[in-house]
């Protein structure tokens, strides 16, 4: 199989994405709700607001979570299919409970 660069590079930026305990916190959050909004998410994880949005932001460039515009806020939820797609079977079962 004759992967190129862009694709390393596009797997490179999803493992790093993966690859900070915060973001897991976020993503394992996010995969026991449907869709939430930071003004909820703030609280549960006990971080500023600002740092949130940038740890959701690289999550977003990762293609691991997705973004809906409601009214005046955004919705987070899992990006399940470029989860499932990357990670393990164990590891979907850990992230993912739903998806076992």
């Amino acid at each position: 199989m004759n992967v190129s660069a862009i694709d390393f590079e596009k797997y490179e930026q999803k493992f790093k994405a993966l690859a900070d305990q915060q973001r897991l916190q976020i993503i394992n959050i996010l995969a026991l709700k449907e869709s939430v909004c930071v003004c909820d998410l703030t609280p549960i994880i006990d971080m500023p607001q600002s740092k949130l949005s940038y740890h959701l932001k690289i999550l977003l460039e990762a293609d691991l979570i997705k973004k809906e515009k409601r009214g005046t806020w955004n919705y987070y939820s899992l990006n399940i299919k470029e989860l499932k797609d990357l990670l393990s079977n164990q590891l979907c079962c850990v992230f993912l409970p739903s998806c076992c």
